[in-house]
């Protein structure tokens, strides 16, 4: 979701440019459900696999939350 979160901001940004609009477009809705959304399966992952396998588990809650961070850099590096 994080990399669908990416692709979409930067998709929107280089056709249209970076520029602040006085509207939030379609692109920035889906954006906001896609971050949104991903907090709760991360969630659940977490509750069902820390138990199980806490190592791997936590090496794959780091790699979600870097991909989260990786699609928001753009958003506030840009001022979108």
């Amino acid at each position: 979701m994080s990399c669908a979160a990416l692709a979409l901001v930067l998709g929107h940004a280089i056709p249209f440019g970076a520029a602040r609009e006085a509207d939030e477009g379609t692109a920035a809705h889906f954006f906001q459900l896609l971050m949104v959304t991903q907090a709760p399966i991360v969630l659940i992952f977490a509750i069902r696999w820390i138990p199980k396998a806490p190592r791997q588990a936590l090496q794959v809650i780091a790699l979600q939350v870097g991909a989260a961070l990786a699609a928001l850099a753009p958003v506030f590096i840009l001022n979108l």
